[in-house]
């Protein structure tokens, strides 16, 4: 008996480990975004792929930094900066000068990641508000759009997104009387399909986001409870609230396939630190991005509405998982049982 109790050895939860690993995962998402990313540099040249290299070196290089200024173990190898990079690359446009794209990349990993305590810490998905402070800091730059195909220079041809173009057509038809819904031209179904539109470089290409996104739900890195509930929202929403003059603004089709619903509802939105991890937790996460989300892009002052919403969520998460956590068996007893000993 004395043997046996020699060998016992107790350790702390979890007992049941899975395989997984932050650096498997963060290739896996990597992976997934590969498709999108090509087809930003076929439909926007090749300075997409290097802004995306300027992005990924400098988060590196900014989590490397953080790390020997402050003394931590490295952590670049778990490739979650290289994520966070990539991620904001997706979210410029390839115009975007690369001096303003590796601020960017240091307040993501810097201000937003290392300053509260690094991976698994961070309240808000770091790229995301990178992309909220690059365009608040920067607006010209982040919202000046280059046509499909054109050379990216001081003669490019811009263009507007497809939801600008559609709040622009809104204006138009409502505030002119020889303008009428047949006359406006907008993106059909297959430009924003196939990505031969404005917009940023990640995000035009809805076949690519989801060949990303079936990678990793095949993979099982990601649930299909936040991205479903979050597109079926806005398509929800967009449909009922949306119809005006004929257009395109009560189109639900129109809606999921514009803008960065599909890039963020598959790979920000489902963040592992900055979403619930409670399964209604998700869904109720995911409800909340779609009604912000249409409601910035049918009454807001600014036709996308994707970043913000899910930023306003992060923020939200710890509330969210707060009152949909399971209740431990026997709390309540222990609570009242307690509340009579004091």
């Amino acid at each position: 008996m004395e043997n046996l109790n020699e060998k016992l050895i107790v350790t702390e939860s979890p007992h049941i480990r899975s395989g997984n690993t932050t650096s498997g995962i963060m290739l896996d998402v990597i992976i997934a975004l590969m498709p999108a990313l090509i087809a930003g540099v076929v439909i926007f040249g090749y300075r997409a792929a290097t802004l995306a290299v300027v992005c990924v070196s400098a988060s590196v290089f900014f989590e490397w930094l953080w790390c020997k200024i402050v003394k931590k173990p490295s952590s670049i190898g778990d490739y979650s900066a290289a994520v966070t990079g990539l991620l904001l690359a997706m979210n410029l446009p390839v115009t975007m000068p690369f001096w303003m794209a590796i601020i960017g990349a240091f307040f993501a990993i810097v201000i937003v990641k290392q300053f509260f305590g690094g991976i698994g810490h961070n309240f808000m998905n770091p790229a995301l508000a990178a992309r909220a402070f690059l365009l608040t800091s920067w607006a010209q730059a982040m919202t000046t759009w280059v046509a499909p195909f054109s050379k990216v220079g001081a003669d490019a041809v811009t263009q507007a997104t497809p939801l600008a173009q559609l709040a622009q057509s809104v204006d138009a038809v409502s505030t002119a009387t020889s303008v009428s819904a047949e006359t406006v031209q907008l993106p059909s179904y297959l430009d924003l399909f196939f990505g031969t539109t404005g917009g940023c470089i990640g995000e035009t290409c809805a076949f690519a986001l989801l060949i990303g996104a079936i990678y990793l739900l095949a993979k099982k890195v990601i649930s299909i409870k936040i991205p479903a509930t979050y597109i079926i929202t806005v398509a929800a929403l967009t449909f009922v609230f949306g119809g005006k003059d004929g257009l395109f603004t009560g189109d639900a089709l129109y809606h999921i396939l514009s803008g960065g619903l599909m890039l963020g509802a598959f790979f920000m939105a489902t963040d592992y630190v900055t979403t619930p991890y409670t399964p209604k937790g998700q869904i109720v996460f995911g409800i909340g991005c779609g009604v912000l989300t249409a409601v910035i892009r049918l009454w807001g002052g600014y036709p996308e509405g994707v970043s913000y919403s899910i930023l306003l969520m992060n923020v939200a998460s710890p509330l969210i998982d707060r009152y949909t956590a399971p209740k431990r068996f026997g709390a309540f007893k222990e609570m009242k049982e307690g509340g009579k000993n004091a």
